[in-house]
């Protein structure tokens, strides 16, 4: 059974930094490029980050680039997305998602995805 773990998120102040950690596990993590997704209230799910099964091949939403960066961990199976210089419109609940065949900016083409944890950055 698959399982996607998000952690790290948290309330800061706008230009402070979270780091947040996404542990997989279920599933050969070598095998699956992963991604950062957001969903503000009211929103839908928004492409943040990606990366690739070596980490060689990386992608960020143009509002994120410079503040934002994604890595992985293939030993540990886990993902991570340092967030530094945060904003207010940074506020939302982030998932970590798996998808087999390479990356995506399309949330619906991602086969297993996190229960999300909450970023709330204050102004």
């Amino acid at each position: 059974q698959v399982q996607l773990v998000e952690s790290g998120g948290g309330l800061v102040q706008a230009g402070g930094s979270l780091r947040l950690s996404c542990a997989a596990s279920g599933l050969t993590f070598r095998s699956y490029a992963m991604a950062w997704f957001r969903q503000a209230p009211g929103k839908e799910r928004e492409f943040v980050a990606a990366i690739g099964l070596t980490g060689g091949n990386i992608y960020y939403t143009d509002s994120v680039k410079g503040r934002f960066t994604i890595s992985r961990d293939n030993a540990k199976n886990t993902v991570y997305l340092q967030m530094n210089s945060l904003k207010p419109e940074d506020t939302a609940v982030y998932y970590c998602a798996a998808r087999r065949s390479g990356y995506a900016m399309d949330y619906r083409a991602y086969d297993y995805w996190g229960q999300g944890t909450q970023v709330t950055v204050s102004s």
